[in-house]
């Protein structure tokens, strides 16, 4: 477990759960905003329910208590149109489009600055146990402070732009046009071959060009060197961001191990 800073009085806590991963991570406004920062280690063989369950009974900072509950969720998202979103009908929605997910809960992220909204799922055993101990908790998409920053960096120069966000075990690739997605979709990936395809693909697909756009790629990159000079061998301009950098050196980019959405929420907000 990694600290920085004290853990008390705790303000904000941020649970990040996706398919292997469970983190917790607190931020101390009265303390000039002190993050606490824990990966929680999972037990093979039992449910994320479970492993968060197991979690409130031995992890201190879950003792804590807080203002605000964000629950991170990395989940697959469908993609609505603002004008054309109805909460009423999300359930159907989400459940047309991917199978096996009649367990869960439908929520959804309202993008307003992408005009869209993203709806994702939750199961229900893990949501339950986050009620038996939160009275409120507001519940995001976990790559949503990442969409919403490279939107806004997106503006920089005149060349279009294909993103590329690496984490558990998957890649997210989505471009931006005129305030909207132009093309938003998420990848599993096993190794640098996998993404190398998709992102080829997807480069061709939505008729970028060789020699002028540009492909940015972020997060737990996947043999990133290998990877780069590949797609150089086809697209001229690919670059990797680097989160310090970006981030003008904040503290958030030298905590070993925190995912890059968790990293932008601090630094950008959600």
């Amino acid at each position: 477990m990694q600290e920085y800073g004290h853990i008390t009085p705790q303000q904000r806590l941020i649970i990040r759960i996706s398919r292997n991963s469970l983190v917790f991570a607190s931020i101390n406004n009265e303390s000039g905003g002190a993050i606490s920062f824990y990966p929680y280690v999972l037990k093979s063989g039992i449910s994320m329910a479970a492993n968060l369950r197991e979690a409130f009974r031995t992890e201190d900072i879950l003792r804590e208590s807080f203002s605000r509950i964000l629950i991170m969720i990395d989940s697959p998202t469908l993609m609505v149109p603002l004008e054309e979103f109805r909460e009423d009908a999300q359930q159907v929605l989400y459940q047309h489009a991917y199978q096996d997910h009649e367990k869960d809960e439908i929520v959804n992220t309202v993008l307003p600055d992408l005009n869209c909204v993203a709806i994702f799922s939750i199961n229900k055993d893990t949501k339950l146990v986050i009620d038996d101990h939160f009275s409120q908790a507001t519940y995001i998409a976990a790559v949503a402070p990442v969409w919403r920053y490279l939107h806004q960096r997106s503006f920089i120069g005149t060349r279009e732009k294909l993103y590329a966000y690496f984490h558990d075990r998957h890649m997210e690739v989505f471009s931006y046009g005129q305030n909207r997605f132009k093309f938003c979709n998420s990848f599993d990936v096993r190794d640098p071959h996998d993404a190398l395809y998709y992102l080829l693909y997807t480069w061709k697909q939505i008729g970028l060009q060789a020699e002028r756009d540009e492909i940015h790629m972020v997060g737990s990159i996947l043999e990133g060197d290998w990877l780069a000079e590949e797609l150089k061998k086809y697209i001229k301009r690919i670059y990797t961001i680097n989160p310090a950098g970006d981030f003008n050196r904040a503290t958030v980019t030298q905590i070993e191990g925190m995912p890059y959405d968790l990293m932008t929420l601090f630094v950008k907000g959600r």
